[in-house]
């Protein structure tokens, strides 16, 4: 990952854009499969990357993923390379089913779920990428996870994934979800591509 000031990372991402170009948001919206009440990010248009883009430029998660809720888990994008990183975060209400079984009296975010929302993370990386758009990345194998600090209620996780190895089949990457600083969760990914 190259090394960017804290202010860079949460004001400035590289992203692909252009904002006076209505047909480029219009390519965005067919790729998304319809109409769409936000104006996204143009992921399409490869001339287009290295671009500067504030973070109010970057699509939401749900612009690029096929995940809805309940089980989206991301709230917002920060920082984006595609085909290559991600940065973004979960914002956890309190309000969400599982914390009511997980467990009562104590809720504390599953584990598996933290695996999860790095993957949607790492999907936005792949996804954004015009060579992987239209594809599904699906779970194919999760190594070396490690969980170091309870998440619960009210805390925001933020999350970091890169990807070490993205060809047409399928690819590999490593992400880190942390809670103020401190290591909450870890996890080498891996994930083939199918078509949607």
């Amino acid at each position: 990952m190259r090394p960017e000031s804290a202010h860079t990372i949460h004001s400035r991402a590289h992203v692909p854009y252009d904002n006076a170009n209505e047909a480029a948001t219009g390519n965005m919206q067919a790729y998304l499969g319809g109409e769409s009440t936000r104006n996204p990010v143009d992921l399409i248009n490869p001339a287009n990357y290295g671009k500067l883009a504030s973070v109010q430029e970057l699509p939401a998660p749900e612009d690029i993923l096929p995940h809805r809720p309940p089980f989206l888990f991301l709230t917002a994008i920060t920082y984006l390379v595609p085909g290559k990183e991600a940065r973004g975060n979960w914002q956890l209400t309190g309000d969400e089913y599982f914390f009511a079984g997980h467990f009562p009296g104590r809720p504390t975010l599953p584990g598996v779920l933290m695996v999860e929302s790095l993957a949607q993370l790492g999907a936005v990386a792949v996804l954004s990428h015009p060579l992987y758009r239209g594809k599904l990345p699906l779970f194919g194998g999760i190594d070396k996870a490690r969980f170091r600090n309870q998440v619960l209620p009210g805390d925001r996780l933020e999350l970091e994934v890169s990807l070490d190895h993205l060809s047409a089949r399928g690819g590999r990457g490593h992400g880190v979800a942390t809670v103020t600083g401190k290591l909450a969760c870890q996890a080498g990914l891996l994930f083939v591509l199918a078509n949607r």
